[in-house]
């Protein structure tokens, strides 16, 4: 199933948009929203797949609120102006339903999305044990739990840096499911961090260096727990 959220400001407009979720047999409608801020809201609490949403909208139009998001879900836009088309296109949208559309033509954007969802002849990976898989941005990519040097809350998404990527991965998830998710040699040193242990190259006053360029803070709340790990590796009186 794909999970979507409906933003129109008119509400027979998003009436009638949520009943085109609901009738097509592979979406799952999460939301409706009246509003891009409404809509915010909406996703700094809940992860959605993909979002149908209307362009022009008073205080915050559609086009600037899908590039506000830092990880958007997959786009489709909905609006009665055919001049958005171009510039919908260019923030990568997966179709661009101009207004007044049928049950067809929401049809055919659905199929596009469950295309971009699931590539075609495209196999589910199944991880290991050593392996996670987490969406960004449009896709879904495999990273090796040893390669991840550190784990970065940024408000409600994570940046997990990698080593050998040169950008961190960024990832709509909780600190709590990254810690759950991650094995016994990774640990949160502070409420924004978790470490690799096994990385780590020095550990200096209240601060963990992981390269010469990377300096961590241990906060209050995790000093004794990372101390006690400290304890138990320190080799000399």
């Amino acid at each position: 199933m794909i999970r979507c959220l409906a933003i129109d400001d008119e509400p027979l407009a998003l009436q009638q948009l949520a009943a085109y979720i609901k009738k097509v047999p592979f979406l799952e409608l999460a939301a409706q929203c009246q509003s891009a801020l409404e809509a915010r809201q909406f996703l700094e609490q809940e992860t959605v797949d993909a979002i149908f949403c209307d362009i022009n909208m008073p205080d915050l139009n559609g086009m600037d609120f899908v590039k506000s998001l830092v990880s958007p879900p997959l786009v489709v836009f909905t609006t009665a102006y055919a001049e958005y088309a171009i510039e919908g296109f260019k923030v990568n949208a997966v179709d661009y339903l101009l207004k007044p559309f049928g049950l067809q033509d929401f049809q055919r954007a659905a199929n596009r999305l469950k295309e971009r969802m699931v590539p075609t002849n495209a196999t589910t990976p199944t991880p290991s044990d050593d392996t996670i898989f987490v969406k960004t941005e449009y896709r879904i990519v495999k990273v090796k739990i040893a390669d991840i040097r550190f784990v970065e809350a940024m408000s409600e998404y994570l940046k997990l840096h990698v080593e050998g990527e040169a950008k961190p991965i960024i990832t709509l998830l909780s600190m709590k499911k990254m810690e759950e998710r991650l094995p016994d040699y990774f640990m949160r040193i502070h409420r924004s961090y978790i470490v690799n242990l096994n990385m780590i190259q020095e550990v200096n006053k209240n601060r963990v260096i992981m390269d010469s360029d990377t300096y961590l803070p241990i906060g209050d709340m995790y000093k004794e727990t990372f101390q006690q790990y400290l304890d138990t590796k320190f080799l000399g009186k």
